[in-house]
């Protein structure tokens, strides 16, 4: 059996091995070619060559031989330090046979290529600056994206009961992380959520947002009382924010079957979506101010429980979406936006939301802007709501009606 197989090994033909390596030659040649494309200052040789023709076509010599110094100039914005050098070699290359077809003074074409060569040295210097920063910005924004992730975590399309859809923008689209924040997480108390504004901006405002976030996460899983989570974050932030720092915002809970609970804490007032369409605005019956500011008013928030059947939604936003303005310096009409672009899928609903208001403002938001809905489709119910429905569960907490948006 053995020598069988060698056998067979030792007349196989050899033509289609070579025919596989004269292949796979090729494939290499090819994608070397085409690296070297990709890497190609075509703008700057084509500069060098109009000025090149210019110099055949009028014969100007020294006029336009100063000229060949816009093509590595040129190459240090869009190419590499080598590309840079290329394009300088062969300008000066060029230049000199231009110098000795138009009878240049050899003391003139001199002077012409020192410059030329300065150019070219100049050019690759800033070339190669310029990769560096590209690398350290790539770099920057690749931790900005690993933070962000870290602390806005994604919110899957199914919590709970719940559809849910989030959008959410950085002013500062460099960094793509701000100080805007939201969670969703299901507890044993019912899914539970939250979306606040962080005042001011930059890393202060980041390190603010990743406390609220980290104390909300664990007090919505300890505490089954809505209104502790939020003295809980109000503590925190008393002993960890300076005094002229606050946060709003809205924390969000549903403990049972058709209630939902809402505490808003200066924050903008939710818009909330019958299943018939009709669109309201949660205005807080108890305002109440901003975390991290309780001390200074002695105002606690009030805890408001609203009716959530099926088919309805609720909308979450911050004063990025509503203050957002066009040229004419008015602002987005969000109510008027969802009534238009409402539907069953939360996804659908915010991609138009957010189309929208990046047309509205021109293409550039100049606040974070975070919105969050969330839609009970009919016909689902979690274990906990079904036994929360049964009968006898428990009496049910007094309804606050919501007021209607202008």
């Amino acid at each position: 059996m053995s020598q069988a197989r060698n056998h067979g090994v030792d007349h196989r033909p050899v033509r289609p091995f070579r025919d596989r390596v004269a292949g796979a030659g090729a494939s290499a040649r090819r994608r070397a070619v085409a690296q070297l494309a990709v890497g190609t200052p075509v703008l700057p040789v084509l500069v060098v060559a109009l000025v090149v023709s210019v110099d055949l076509a009028g014969g100007a010599g020294m006029i336009w031989l100063p000229l060949l110094a816009a093509g590595p100039a040129l190459a240090a914005t869009t190419n590499g330090p080598r590309g840079v050098l290329c394009v300088g070699s062969l300008a000066a290359a060029l230049g000199v046979a231009l110098g000795i077809r138009d009878g240049v003074p050899g003391r003139e074409l001199i002077v012409v290529l020192s410059a030329l060569v300065a150019v070219t040295l100049a050019s690759g210097l800033a070339s190669a600056l310029r990769g560096r920063r590209e690398r350290v910005l790539a770099a920057v924004r690749s931790v900005a994206e690993t933070a962000q992730h870290a602390l806005l975590r994604p919110v899957p399309s199914t919590v709970g009961p719940f559809q849910v859809a989030v959008r959410y923008s950085a002013a500062a689209a460099e960094a793509r992380i701000g100080g805007d924040l939201y969670a969703l997480i299901p507890t044993p108390h019912g899914v539970r959520l939250i979306v606040g504004d962080v005042r001011g901006k930059g890393l202060p405002a980041v390190g603010t947002a990743a406390l609220v976030l980290g104390v909300f996460r664990e007090a919505a899983h300890d505490e089954a009382d809505l209104l502790a989570v939020v003295d809980r974050i109000e503590r925190s932030l008393a002993r960890n924010l300076g005094h002229d720092d606050f946060v709003t915002a809205v924390v969000a809970g549903y403990p049972r079957a058709g209630h939902l609970e809402v505490v808003n804490c200066g924050h903008n007032p939710p818009l909330l979506v019958s299943a018939s369409g009709g669109i309201s605005t949660v205005e807080p019956a108890h305002p109440a101010p901003p975390l991290g500011l309780r001390a200074l008013t002695g105002h606690t928030p009030g805890l408001q429980v609203l009716p959530f059947a099926d088919g309805d939604q609720l909308l979450l936003y911050t004063d990025g979406v509503t203050e957002a303005r066009d040229g004419g310096r008015a602002f987005y009409p969000l109510a008027e936006g969802l009534r238009r672009h409402v539907s069953h899928e939360p996804s659908h609903t915010l991609g138009a939301l957010h189309d929208e208001l990046l047309a509205h403002v021109g293409g550039r938001l100049h606040d974070d802007a975070a919105l969050l809905l969330i839609r009970k489709p009919a016909g689902r119910l979690t274990g906990a709501e079904a036994d929360a429905a049964a009968p006898g569960a428990g009496v049910l907490a007094p309804v606050s009606e919501a007021k209607c948006c202008p």
